[in-house]
């Protein structure tokens, strides 16, 4: 019988690898280690798992670091795609999320969607978004999607649970 397998009990792996992104310190400690594990000679390759990367991106790790030193391992600001709202944009984005009703700009709602944004972005500043990309940017303004539960003000109560005593009788499970 073997020994039993050391584990982690209070965090998630993702939670772990979070850790590592948290902090410049630690992403740049483990670039510069795996820069020393291929002074070593370690193949590029082989360390691909270990660092959850690729191996081109390790390659590129070692270069930078040759080039420039730590200073090679840092991310480098202006990554990614540019947004496509301006920084007033997005500020007049998050007042009217904020401060405003769909009601007032002459939609028939009471709460903003995700498809009301699109129309009144594309309206107010020509810009379009696909239903996907909006709430990214909900998230990025500091708002999070909210699912509305709809409320019927001229519903009778008394009138649903008969319907739903009613269900049960009929329903093919009952029987």
């Amino acid at each position: 019988m073997g020994r039993k397998l050391l584990g982690v009990k209070n965090y998630e792996p993702s939670q772990i690898k979070a850790l590592f992104n948290s902090d410049d310190k630690y992403k740049i400690g483990l670039r510069l280690y795996a820069v020393y594990q291929v002074s070593l000679g370690q193949p590029s390759r082989k360390l691909e798992d270990l660092y959850n990367t690729s191996f081109k991106q390790i390659t590129n790790w070692v270069h930078r670091f040759e080039s420039e030193g730590l200073e090679g391992l840092r991310d480098k600001p202006g990554r990614g795609r540019k947004s496509k709202l301006s920084p007033a944009q997005r500020e007049t984005l998050q007042q009217l999320l904020a401060k405003e009703t769909p009601e007032n700009h002459g939609y028939n709602t009471e709460t903003w969607t995700g498809p009301l944004l699109i129309d009144w972005i594309e309206k107010h500043f020509s810009i379009v978004f696909k239903k996907a990309q909006i709430y990214n940017i909900i998230k990025e303004i500091g708002f999070s999607y909210q699912k509305a539960k709809g409320f019927y003000p001229e519903t009778d109560p008394q009138a649903q649970v008969e319907f739903k005593e009613n269900l049960k009788k009929t329903s093919p499970k009952s029987a």
